[in-house]
């Protein structure tokens, strides 16, 4: 007996995907970025690296705080990761979230290229670099979910054998 099995176009197959993703886009961790920031990435980083991994209030305190330059554009950049979160998740509240940022990092932009006089009739090349900035912030509570998930269906296995 064989089995008729329906077969579909490749651009619907394609498109179903691409709908899959954006359904599951919907939910869960919010994305914010920063595009084309006038400071070199290497003074980023340090104020980046201070906030990884921390939870969100504590990180917004930290950035208030700090006399660094990026410091205020980085605060601001994670207000806007905090309100897309919020609109994602308009489900949840936001004081039962406790929201963290999951992943942070820093990426060199363009560089402005300028010529500075030097002695004796030659030109230094100053290079005035800027950066790209992406923050994802999610909530700890679905990572409980699954690690609980998790630990049922190892207790299931168990009780099998």
């Amino acid at each position: 007996m064989e089995e008729t099995v329906k077969k579909t176009k490749r651009s619907v197959a394609k498109r179903a995907k691409l709908e899959a993703i954006k359904e599951a886009a919907k939910s869960g961790p919010a994305t914010a970025y920063l595009k084309d920031v006038p400071t070199s990435p290497r003074k980023m980083r340090l104020v980046a690296d201070m906030i990884r991994g921390q939870r969100v209030s504590k990180a917004l305190s930290l950035l208030k705080y700090e006399s660094k330059y990026p410091a205020a554009r980085l605060e601001k950049l994670l207000l806007s990761a905090v309100s897309n979160w919020e609109i994602k998740n308009s489900d949840k509240k936001l004081e039962e979230a406790d929201l963290f940022i999951k992943e942070i990092f820093v990426d060199g932009g363009r560089i402005l290229k300028r010529l500075r006089p030097a002695p004796q009739g030659r030109a230094h090349r100053i290079r005035k670099r800027s950066n790209h900035v992406t923050l994802v912030v999610d909530s700890m509570a679905p990572q409980a979910e699954k690690a609980s998930g998790k630990k049922e269906k190892s207790t299931e296995k168990e009780t099998k054998e």
